[in-house]
């Protein structure tokens, strides 16, 4: 290696290290881990927290009888591992309840996503502050304040947090109490909180959208209905799709875990199945909303690839 070449190592290391010395700092986010970190070392040697229970002997008996009896399908327990017996049984589950509890939650999820993101996109526009004030997309100091614009974003955001606040299971065990036990308690629950989920990341990425190309349409008169729905919202669709199918999959995994509200979805079964303790069909029902999920993860990569 050449001296010059040598010198412009040091000085790049040099200049490494004074970037690095001269870095921003924040002491709240110092403060916030080092209280995380005392938080956790608490929670691991609290009193209330048995590790010595986890791996009694007792412990390790009753896992050894789940993985060596109970998880074993029942027809193949005393007569060893058959192809045909296997395939009858599960073909058993899916058409005595299997198909229809997966149907079912199924379409509790498609109905309760649809309309969360459906209100999102009405909701979203209103809690952005780009575009929820007295002139979007104008100059800076036109946009900096109204008092009924702010209002308006305000009372969208803390709207927002409040319908996502309060638990699905909670929302969907006081609409069954008005509305008994059909799905919809169930539907309307998911989509009150999705609808508060997505139309604060609605909000969000509306207002991280490159602004020049809304400034410029801005200035040659495009109305604020024209700026929403023609530009700000095209350009958000590929990050809306992706927030759309991921809640879309948590509906799935809750209306599984709100059927055992007594909805006949997986969750019904699967609590069913829990009180008889048939538990392969327990895990064959829990193995079918897996399978649920990741036909809709595909759905999900192939529809953004599509968008992209």
């Amino acid at each position: 290696m050449s001296a010059h070449s040598s010198i412009e190592s040091a000085d790049r290391t040099l200049a490494i290290r004074d970037l690095y010395r001269t870095r921003p700092r924040s002491r709240l986010v110092r403060a916030s881990v080092v209280l995380f970190a005392f938080f956790a070392l608490y929670a691991f040697l609290s009193p209330d927290v048995a590790w010595s229970d986890l791996f009694s002997a007792r412990r390790r008996s009753n896992l050894s009888r789940f993985v060596d009896h109970d998880l074993i399908p029942y027809p193949l327990r005393d007569s060893g591992f058959s192809w045909s017996a296997l395939t009858e049984w599960a073909g058993n589950l899916m058409r005595s309840h299997g198909l229809e509890a997966m149907a079912a939650t199924f379409w509790i999820s498609v109905l309760a996503i649809v309309i969360a993101g459906l209100a999102s996109l009405l909701f979203a526009p209103l809690g952005a502050h780009t575009l929820a004030n007295r002139e979007p997309y104008g100059s800076s100091a036109k946009r900096s304040g109204h008092d009924a614009w702010r209002a308006l974003v305000g009372t969208t955001r803390v709207a927002a947090v409040l319908l996502r606040a309060i638990p699905e299971y909670v929302w969907a065990f006081l609409l069954l109490a008005m509305l008994g036990p059909t799905a919809w308690p169930v539907i309307i629950a998911l989509a009150i909180h999705n609808t508060g989920i997505l139309t604060r990341l609605g909000s969000e990425t509306i207002e991280n959208l490159e602004v020049a190309p809304l400034e410029s349409l801005a200035a040659v008169g495009a109305s604020r209905r024209q700026l929403a729905t023609l530009v700000a919202l095209p350009l958000a669709l590929p990050r809306f799709l992706l927030y759309f199918f991921y809640r879309f999959e948590t509906c799935i995994r809750e209306a599984t875990v709100l059927g055992m509200l007594g909805v006949v979805s997986l969750g019904y079964w699967i609590a069913d199945a829990r009180g008889r303790q048939n538990y392969d069909e327990m895990v064959f029902l829990v193995a079918l909303g897996a399978v649920l999920i990741l036909l809709t993860d595909l759905v999900s990569y192939t529809v953004r690839r599509w968008i992209r």
